[in-house]
């Protein structure tokens, strides 16, 4: 999909809503089974019931992978599911040397038909080149998480600032505003306003809104830019808004009211 496939849907929608399919077999409701099967149910419902109002839904393939080959499978049905006017994400966090970094391009653009995925930019240019080279597909770089372990790395203090301003001054460059996303935590939505100064017209991917705290308010206040640029994240707040029949109805309504908060700013 490429920008303005994407800019169309979000105005069409108003909505910058991405839903996180991290689908936890042993959260599933009762009344499913706790296998592959009932996870395809699980998610073909939260999908339906989701659809009028994101324009995007983010795989999270360590759900899947962990189930060995029918993981597989069910990641692949899942991705079957999300209709063809949403942008479908890989939250895979992949990165490695240029030739295998060129097979996990392969493996989610080509073989599995992804949108995008998630890169770890740590081992520098030639680990994240690959991904840019495929018309319509994009790379979303890991920039400022929101976990605790960030400060570690990420926050360090450089000469020349601070280590994820860098990675951010320095990865813009490897590709454009077309095929290149960053994923910056809704808990640091504090520093957004400090982040656009650095790329102010890519997208920003932001996950943590809701279970994690994060605040539709402030992400849009302080990250918004000209073409939005803007895809909100929320996962366990709609996939386990309730844990019985009515999940579908009531992530729904969840993803409904992430929605109308969006949509003041659309």
């Amino acid at each position: 999909m490429n920008k303005a496939a994407l800019l169309a849907e979000i105005n069409q929608k108003k909505s910058v809503l991405c839903v996180g399919l991290d689908t936890d077999i042993d959260k599933l409701p009762p009344h499913l089974p706790k296998n592959t099967e009932g996870a395809l149910v699980f998610n073909k419902a939260i999908i339906e019931a989701t659809s009028d109002y994101a324009v995007s839904y983010k795989i999270n393939t360590a759900f899947y992978e962990c189930l060995g080959v029918s993981g597989w499978t069910l990641l692949q049905e899942t991705l079957n599911l999300i209709p063809k006017n949403c942008f479908s994400i890989a939250d895979a966090k992949r990165g490695d040397i240029g030739n295998t970094s060129a097979m996990y391009a392969k493996a989610f653009y080509t073989q599995m038909s992804f949108d995008a995925i998630t890169i770890n930019p740590y081992m520098g240019q030639d680990s994240v080149k690959p991904f840019l080279t495929f018309d319509g597909k994009w790379a979303i770089l890991l920039g400022l998480t929101s976990n605790e372990g960030s400060k570690d790395f990420q926050q360090l203090e450089l000469q020349n600032g601070i280590f994820f301003e860098q990675v951010l001054k320095t990865s813009c460059q490897w590709g454009t505003e077309d095929n290149m996303m960053y994923v910056v935590g809704a808990t640091k939505a504090s520093v957004l306003k400090q982040i656009r100064q650095i790329i102010p017209n890519h997208f920003l991917l932001i996950p943590g809104v809701g279970a994690q705290g994060g605040s539709v308010d402030e992400v849009m206040q302080n990250g918004i830019n000209k073409d939005v640029g803007l895809l909100i994240n929320a996962s366990r707040s709609v996939l386990y808004a309730s844990s019985d029949k009515d999940f579908a109805d009531k992530a729904a309504a969840e993803a409904q009211k992430l929605q109308k908060e969006m949509a003041s700013y659309l």
